[in-house]
């Protein structure tokens, strides 16, 4: 794999080249065990990053099914569509990217064959493509195909990805392993975007036929292919031979087993009913580190967990914003308040162990984009909370409804932010409810306050505007504050990481102002393997990787 550096692209890339060339800095890199970051997890602190590494094909067995626990059940597996985290783990088996994520955070080829190379105005993107590649439908993938895939992620009225691909206003195909983009602007996001679901490419053979029920029966390129999925229960997936490197894949089949209850999870993988058990529960990872049949991989997420407050999603995602006859969506001394009655800290430590770490922000303070301005945190103060209320006119107890996951560690959390709340002035409900029945809701703009993080990616852009933008297709809040909007285009074209800095500082800025969106925390990625498996690895994106996994001779 080719690592990105400054000599390979040109102004536009140059901001993506600064946050992978010091990989560390961007996912703040802790003390790794004395295998470089790369141990089994035996005997590791919690600080300690364990990524896991490759299969070893002399020691590995050739079949087999591996057993995924998993947290939640993913969304739509159509890559225009999908928003959640799980639908990623499956995507990693079943369908690659024009580019990839490292363990060191940096972007390497994929379905490409090289980083882009781009015109010195910034606006022409040429992306060169392997050759001799087929779908799982034994149909060629060609420029034309990346083509239809880009041109729908644009175009679909229902596209979670429209957004995070910028300014393109024409993708050409001067032959079948060459695309070119080309830009109304130079876009320094776009590679970090190619290296996720917006550079998974569909097959047009299944696109033609399916349209918007893609998601039935995915085709892809990759080491597996679709077989079928049981709602609420289990995915499942199989070896593909039309894949380009067969005979690197060691798994007849993947199987992901929806178990939401961490403990449930963890007593499979103990049981042997599954090999690999994803989200560890923080209650659960100190027992699962002392036994001596399961590795704990571990590292830093690039994202954040948070609560969206909806200031005016009242026709659902992607729709214009409308009013909403509520104080804390009408009044931002409501929110405002709402963010001052919570003590990070405290949550973190009581709820997670201390595990996982405050976060006031969507950049890391690690990240060559932080700044003093982007990593300001108002302070946990009731009585301000308190002061803040009575200023908006609201009689307190304040109520309020939040909606969130089912799950116990989410349920933990909500608990300990109804008690927390309480003495700033609110009296915080909740309503728990499936993941992706709250993915539907909160869609629908059904919601008064969310609970929903998000897995996180290297450009900080990819963390903010397609949740923060006008209109973009990740705004389920509803917000919209124009000289927000002004910030992140100008740091999206900007070319000096510098100037990109200053910018994402000023965004915060307005972000703590506003609190459509309150940033609560940043977890670990936490996934726990038996090691009867070799080659299962977790990088700092929090994608499990299993396609290239097998089990121990």
């Amino acid at each position: 794999m080719t690592n990105l550096s400054v000599s390979e692209t040109s102004r536009l890339l140059r901001a993506a080249v600064a946050v992978v060339a010091v990989a560390c800095t961007v996912v703040a890199c802790s003390p790794v065990s004395d295998d470089g970051g790369t141990g089994s997890g035996d005997s590791q602190s919690a600080g300690q990053d364990s990524f896991g590494t490759p299969a070893d094909p002399a020691a590995v067995k050739q079949g087999g099914k591996l057993v995924i626990a998993l947290s939640a059940e993913p969304d739509a597996l159509d890559p225009t569509l999908s928003r959640s985290l799980y639908s990623r783990y499956v995507f990693q088996a079943m369908c690659q990217k024009l580019y990839d994520v490292n363990e060191q955070a940096q972007v390497v080829p994929q379905l490409a064959t090289a980083l882009p190379t781009t015109s010195g105005d910034g606006r022409t993107v040429t992306i060169p493509l392997r050759q001799g590649v087929r779908f799982a439908d034994g149909t060629p993938f060609d420029s034309a195909a990346v083509k239809a895939t880009l041109q729908r992620h644009l175009t679909n009225s229902r596209s979670a990805r429209r957004s995070e691909l910028g300014p393109i206003e024409g993708v050409d195909t001067p032959d079948a392993q060459t695309v070119v983009l080309r830009l109304k602007q130079p876009f320094a996001p776009l590679v970090g975007a190619l290296a996720d679901r917006a550079g998974m490419i569909m097959s047009s053979k299944a696109l033609q036929s399916l349209g918007d029920d893609f998601a039935s029966a995915p085709v892809c390129v990759g080491p597996f292919k679709f077989a079928k999925r049981v709602p609420q229960n289990s995915i499942d997936v199989v070896k593909d031979p039309n894949y380009y490197e067969a005979d690197k894949v060691h798994l007849d089949a993947i199987s992901w087993r929806i178990l939401s209850d961490a403990s449930i999870r963890a007593a499979n993988l103990r049981s042997g009913d599954a090999q690999v058990a994803d989200s560890v529960s923080t209650q659960d990872v100190a027992s699962l580190r002392q036994d001596s049949s399961v590795s704990v991989l571990q590292s830093q997420s690039l994202g954040y967990q948070g609560l969206t407050i909806n200031v005016g999603n009242v026709d659902g995602v992607g729709t214009a914003p409308k009013p909403i006859n509520r104080p804390l969506a009408q009044n931002a001394k409501v929110r405002q308040a709402f963010e001052h009655a919570i003590d990070r800290k405290a949550l973190v430590d009581a709820v997670f162990n201390g595990v996982h770490t405050a976060a006031c922000s969507p950049i890391s303070p690690a990240s060559p984009f932080s700044s003093p301005e982007a990593q300001n945190c108002p302070a946990h103060d009731p009585a301000k909370a308190k002061q803040l209320l009575t200023e908006a006119g609201v009689q307190t107890p304040y109520p309020v409804t939040m909606l969130a996951s089912n799950t116990p560690d989410t349920l933990r959390l909500a608990q300990a932010l109804q008690a927390m709340v309480k003495e700033g002035g609110f009296d915080l409900k909740i309503n728990p409810v499936e993941y992706s029945s709250l993915l539907d809701e909160q869609d629908r703009g059904n919601f008064e306050l969310l609970q929903l993080g998000w897995s996180g990616r290297i450009d900080p852009d990819a963390n903010i505007t397609n949740f923060v933008g006008t209109g973009a297709s990740q705004n389920v809040s509803g917000y919209s504050n124009p000289q927000l909007d002004t910030l992140l285009t100008q740091a999206r074209q900007a070319g000096d990481v510098e100037e990109r800095k200053k910018l994402y500082g000023q965004a915060v800025t307005l972000l703590q102002q506003d609190d459509a969106l309150i940033y609560l925390y940043r977890q670990r990625n936490l996934t726990a393997v038996t090691k009867q498996i070799q080659g299962l690895q977790v990088f700092p994106d929090g994608v499990i990787r299993a396609a290239f996994a097998g089990y121990t001779k």
